[in-house]
């Protein structure tokens, strides 16, 4: 097993916690399927280019926007959703579908031109894409929940530490 992986493990759940414990007090969607991949590579890299708060940020803003336009040019209130079937070839599912591709094609050639490139950041540009969080609150909502994120884990690397607290040498 790798070295930390006990650590890294119980950091993931420490830090995706935290936006947990704010949707549980309002309700709110503080916590979606994209930021689990975030809280992994920050408990797992920690520091690096991959885990840098402008890459995280920055790319999963890039695809709550690219989210937004593409859903809401092409699918909004089509009657289709990921939970349902559609009838083969229907049009409705061609834009639902479309709405998905092109989020993730500007998502990802947004990333690339502002390098800050963070792959988890196409999951969240599904999410916004194919109707489940489309609205700019819920967008707003993200771009927050990714931050209070990377806030707390700024704060177990770089905050005071247990020893902090401790007195000494009386």
């Amino acid at each position: 097993m790798r070295e930390g992986a006990a650590f890294s493990t119980l950091y993931v759940g420490v830090l995706l916690a935290v936006p947990g414990l704010l949707a549980w007090v309002t309700g709110q969607a503080f916590i979606f399927p994209s930021l689990g991949p975030t809280a992994f590579l920050l408990a797992t890299v920690r520091e690096g280019e991959v885990t840098a708060p402008r890459r995280v940020i920055g790319g999963h803003a890039i695809g709550v926007a690219a989210g937004l336009v593409a859903y809401h040019a092409i699918a909004p209130d089509i009657g289709v959703s990921v939970t349902t079937t559609a009838p083969v070839l229907a049009t409705a599912q061609l834009r639902f579908v479309a709405s998905g591709v092109v989020a993730v094609v500007l998502t990802s050639g947004g990333m690339l031109a502002t390098e800050t490139v963070h792959p988890p950041a196409c999951a969240t540009t599904l999410i916004v894409s194919l109707g489940l969080l489309s609205s700019l609150v819920d967008g707003a909502l993200i771009v927050f929940a990714v931050v209070v994120l990377i806030a707390a884990h700024k704060l177990v690397l770089y905050g005071p530490s247990f020893d902090d607290y401790v007195p000494r040498g009386q």
